[in-house]
């Protein structure tokens, strides 16, 4: 997206969460160089056995689609937040994920996960075909 994205992040920063933007919260900046009009940011929870954080994960998705509805975006392309660096598993994420987009009120028309790899891409079709049973 090129420097236009971290500059506007530095900016909210600085402005408004001097602490960093807490976990499940959600803001947007613009696209930068990107083919969109806006990214929308949100902080994921760090996976942990022994502590149900998917809360916080659902959060994630309600919120951004918050954002979405504030900028007017009629459509969402989220990846599978968490599942990265933050050890969130896969097939615990996508049910969470799959739910929390199904049950949120939003004017959002078009809402796709855009996955790493074609196991991630199973998982998650999985999760929805439960979610539509």
């Amino acid at each position: 997206g090129g420097p236009a994205i971290l500059e506007e992040c530095r900016r909210i920063r600085a402005e408004r969460y001097l602490d960093g933007l807490p976990t499940g919260n959600a803001v947007a900046t613009t696209a930068g160089d990107l083919p969109a009009r806006w990214v929308i940011h949100t902080v994921g929870p760090v996976y942990s056995a022994g502590e149900d954080r998917s809360d916080l994960l659902a959060s994630c998705h309600r919120e951004s689609l918050k954002v979405a509805d504030q900028l007017g975006a009629r459509s969402v392309a989220f990846p599978a937040i968490s599942t990265g660096v933050y050890g969130y598993p896969v097939a615990e994420a996508a049910p969470v994920a799959v739910s929390a987009v199904r049950a949120a009120a939003t004017n959002v028309e078009d809402v796709r996960f855009v996955l790493f790899d074609r196991a991630s891409y199973d998982v998650f079709e999985q999760a929805l075909s439960r979610a539509t049973e």
